[in-house]
């Protein structure tokens, strides 16, 4: 779009009653024969220069739907593969869980004496399976005493411990990875005076049959 804004009507020769003032891009009339203002630009916004703006205000719109749509899908990914972790954590926990009570036969063949031969291989096999696929036994006796990990169910004091020291394990605890599966069940020994083991309540004590000193 082009505006005739001349002085002179080139048709009649008249002077037009605008007094021949063109727009001026600071919202006044601009006279062209000042020679102060007669280098100030004319402002002419063609066709094309609207179809410009419209088309790099539509390419600004898009760009933004492009990176909201890019973040949501790799924050969907994230989920799905923290959620995919989890399903595979908890079935291999799941798992192993299952095979702790033949860990449990296995060390009970240790302390009595049975555990030999081809028996001694296959045991030795599956506990270094288990152990590749991440669980961790933990339980000796000479720990230090942790409630987070042991589970006490015997109690006693000796002038021979600075602290709290686990001296019989019932129960080998075991972990997956920085998960506790199970805890160890033991006897701890605190310090004091030399005394006899006292019994300490607990839910699965009745459970635990045959319980020997591990050396």
């Amino acid at each position: 779009m082009i505006n005739d804004n001349r002085r002179i009507d080139p048709e009649t020769g008249e002077v037009r009653s605008s007094g021949g003032f063109f727009s001026s891009p600071f919202g006044r009339k601009s006279d062209p024969g000042n020679p102060e203002e007669a280098s100030q630009p004319i402002s002419i916004q063609t066709d094309a220069d609207l179809a410009l703006e419209a088309a790099q205000q539509e390419a600004a719109e898009r760009t933004s739907d492009l990176q909201r749509v890019t973040a949501e899908y790799a924050n969907y990914r994230k989920r799905v593969d923290r959620d995919r972790d989890l399903v595979v954590k908890n079935a291999k926990a799941s798992v192993l869980t299952e095979m702790l009570t033949v860990m449990d036969d296995i060390d009970n063949a240790d302390r009595h004496g049975d555990l030999t031969g081809a028996f001694k291989a296959v045991a030795d096999r599956l506990t270094g399976v288990l152990t590749k696929a991440g669980l961790t036994q933990f339980g000796v006796v000479g720990d230090e005493f942790d409630p987070a990990l042991h589970e006490a169910v015997q109690f006693a004091t000796s002038a021979d411990v600075a602290v709290q020291t686990v001296t019989t394990v019932m129960r080998h605890g075991y972990s997956l990875g920085d998960r506790l599966v199970r805890a160890a069940v033991v006897g701890v020994t605190g310090p004091g005076e030399e005394d006899e083991p006292a019994p300490v309540p607990s839910d699965d004590a009745d459970e635990i049959v045959d319980a020997e000193v591990v050396e």
